[in-house]
């Protein structure tokens, strides 16, 4: 269930075990949100994990649009002038 979700049966509990560093920076962004440590940590556990489920992308194709995928996979790179000089430029932190 998402973090927040009254409709949860039961808690229970997750432990670990962080550097004092660590501790601190999670409870200053606590802070800053306005969250208590416990309430900052699970949610953002359960964005990263969502984020990481959502990553695995399943995609449906019939057999036409399937052959041209597969056949735009197995083409050759074709030169692009435009990702040329996007890539040719530094970014602004390298300045």
């Amino acid at each position: 269930m998402i973090a927040g979700d009254r409709a949860e049966e039961s808690s229970v509990n997750i432990n670990m075990r962080v550097g004092r560093r660590h501790r601190d920076l999670i409870d200053r962004a606590a802070q800053i949100s306005g969250k208590t440590r416990t309430e900052f940590m699970l949610e953002t556990a359960c964005r990263a994990a969502e984020d990481t489920i959502l990553d695995q992308r399943v995609f449906f194709a019939d057999a036409e649009q399937y052959q041209r995928f597969s056949e735009a996979l197995d083409a050759p790179a074709q030169s692009h002038e435009m990702l040329k000089t996007l890539l040719s430029r530094r970014a602004p932190w390298d300045k």
